[in-house]
């Protein structure tokens, strides 16, 4: 098939298995959901589902979470790791939110990547889910999942990012990046990876990831 006619099997069989698509990440408005993405870098979304309520319970608001201590916060968030760094990013995003933005997120990538521990793949989160604005957040997922598909070079996210613009339409840019993180999850791990199961890899995938699989499974 040609590159267009694996964009096109790709964009129908995400819509087919995901037509209704979950959201990962358990939140009600912008701030939250800010919080929840920041605090999912390097760790699992069940785990911070899991610690997010008993944080929102104290300080679910700006205001309220600079009521809390740097410490109190780190104390909180330690299961998810990284406790340190993003209990600074936290309490310091919090501060300024109040005092630059009325204690609104802001709807832009540039306020948003100026923030303390928010870089460009938290702000397309925000930016996409809570505000609908058209954006491709790339996780270890779909970067995987774009080398393996042969849609990318694999070379660094960056660069995933921008084929993935490229490649896909701007209107299904929200909806797919969720599609193809549930799908990689699902169907394409990193680990226990099973092809026969993997539809979309199995059909367009680039020949060397496919080669290696066999080799590796061989007895």
């Amino acid at each position: 098939m040609s590159k267009i006619e694996n964009v096109e099997f790709v964009i129908s069989t995400l819509q087919e298995l995901y037509p209704e698509i979950p959201i990962p990440l358990e939140h009600k408005d912008p701030f939250t959901l800010l919080i929840a993405v920041l605090l999912s870098a390097q760790s699992t979304d069940v785990r911070v589902n899991q610690i997010t309520p008993i944080l929102f319970k104290k300080a679910d608001n700006p205001y309220d979470m600079v009521k809390l201590s740097v410490e109190e916060i780190r104390d909180i968030i330690k299961p998810v790791g990284l406790s340190p760094m993003k209990s600074k990013g936290i309490y310091g995003l919090s501060k300024i939110l109040i005092e630059k933005h009325n204690g609104l997120v802001p709807q832009n990538f540039v306020d948003l990547e100026e923030l303390p521990a928010v870089g460009h793949k938290t702000a397309s989160v925000v930016m996409s889910q809570a505000f609908g604005v058209p954006a491709f957040p790339v996780d270890t997922h779909i970067h995987r999942l774009m080398y393996r598909w042969n849609l990318s070079s694999g070379k660094n996210v960056v660069q995933t990012e921008k084929d993935a613009k490229r490649l896909f339409p701007k209107e299904l840019w929200n909806d797919l990046h969720l599609q193809i993180i549930w799908y990689g999850r699902q169907y394409s791990p990193a680990r226990g990876w099973d092809l026969d199961k993997d539809i979309i890899t199995k059909t367009i995938g680039r020949k060397s990831v496919i080669d290696n699989y066999y080799k590796t499974k061989k007895p």
